[in-house]
């Protein structure tokens, strides 16, 4: 598999190289003495409809107000925070795989969403925001005036 892809930006093979040891990542069981080192971001999924992308990430325990969601230069970045259960210690963990705290995660747009037009939506633990889609650019013609005659 070639490493640069003509005609694609350069940084796309370092998010491919990302993912891959992301994956690798995800799939060793790091336990220390009952410490679970994990992401601390949400899984999402990202799909494209013909007038927009829809992105939907899992955030169970986590309420709408302590989600932040920034855009900027074509990045964007949901921040956010979950709580654990009150009143339990942390010495009372004998088993913890879902993390509490904050969290943050960065991702790039895809081409042509019209920023300013995004929505999210929360209901049942799962965040949905609508990235609509630029209208497609065709070519169009432009009259040339004679100011000569």
């Amino acid at each position: 598999m070639p490493v640069f892809r003509l005609g694609q930006p350069w940084d796309h093979p370092f998010s491919d190289l990302e993912n891959e040891v992301g994956r690798l990542i995800q799939g060793v069981n790091l336990t220390f003495q009952g410490l679970r080192l994990s992401r601390r971001y949400p899984l999402i999924n990202l799909y494209e409809r013909p007038e927009k992308y829809i992105l939907t990430a899992q955030l169970p325990g986590t309420r709408a107000a302590d989600i932040d969601i920034t855009v900027a230069g074509g990045i964007l970045t949901l921040k956010g925070q979950r709580e654990g259960p009150a009143g339990i210690p942390e010495e009372s963990y004998r088993r913890q795989e879902r993390f509490r705290g904050t969290w943050h995660r960065s991702l790039s747009l895809p081409d042509r969403v019209v920023e300013e037009s995004m929505t999210a939506d929360f209901s049942c633990g799962v965040l949905k925001i609508t990235l609509p889609r630029a209208a497609s650019e065709q070519p169009r013609q432009i009259p040339v005036v004679d100011e000569g005659d």
